[in-house]
């Protein structure tokens, strides 16, 4: 029932564990598992507002870590 991935036993054994449930109170409706990623389709403006979002974020990580390291030593200056 488990594929090689264990990350895949888990779903596999709550679907078991709660039919099982189902059945002992004499229910009618069943669980059914998959596997499959929430989203499958593919989206150039998805892409970009992704890239771009990251590209934004990364300019602002770089320009504030020179002054990180001017403030270092100017600490180190003055402490000699």
């Amino acid at each position: 029932m488990c594929g090689p991935e264990p990350i895949n036993c888990f779903p596999v054994l709550v679907n078991i564990l709660s039919n099982s449930f189902l059945r002992l109170f004499n229910s009618t409706a069943r669980l059914r598992v998959w596997s499959q990623l929430f989203y499958t389709g593919e989206s150039l403006e998805l892409k970009h507002y992704i890239f771009f979002g990251l590209f934004t974020y990364l300019l602002v990580l770089a320009a504030g870590l020179p002054p990180l390291f001017a403030m270092s030593s100017v600490e180190d200056y003055k402490v000699k």
